[in-house]
């Protein structure tokens, strides 16, 4: 079996994160790992005028950093480490995989095909690509359990001589 220590769930704060967040928490908690959710802060495109380089508008790397802090498992007992890093997502995501020595990447995808999957590029398929640790990603939420309203009772009849 595989041992589990460290989970490294990256997020871009959409939907989709949120589902493989939820399962992050069932797994580290089950296995008793470490979580770091991690965002990966795209650099704006900006033209530099005169050999200036642009830098990240400060407000920006705060407005991160707190929607990081509001992604918080329900249950207590999983331990959470929070990581806000500076570049292309799928190269920064496997950089702090391997820096973490994560055993686990549990990722949010699009599942964006043809065209729009080119045009965009895909970080989970790239990341799962090219990781070093397994990764599971995660497309769709779980359908919920539907739960009977009251248990079904067979009918009991006397038997008959």
């Amino acid at each position: 079996m595989l041992a589990i220590h460290n989970i490294l769930h990256p997020t871009d704060f959409s939907e989709r994160s949120d589902h493989a967040f939820k399962l992050a928490c069932a797994l580290a908690r089950d296995h008793g790992a470490l979580l770091t959710i991690a965002h990966v802060l795209a650099p704006p495109v900006v033209v530099p005028v005169d050999g200036v380089v642009p830098v990240i508008p400060e407000d920006l790397e705060d407005q991160a950093r707190a929607r990081l802090l509001q992604v918080v498992p329900t249950d207590p007992k999983v331990r959470v480490e929070r990581k806000l890093v500076l570049g292309d997502a799928s190269h920064e995501i496997i950089a702090l995989a391997n820096q973490l020595r994560c055993d686990l990447i549990v990722l949010g995808t699009h599942g964006r095909t043809g065209l729009g999957r080119l045009l965009m590029g895909s970080v989970a398929e790239t990341v799962l690509r090219k990781a070093e640790c397994p990764v599971l990603t995660v497309k769709l939420p779980f359908p919920e359990v539907e739960r009977a309203e009251e248990p079904v009772q067979a009918a009991v009849r006397p038997a008959t001589a």
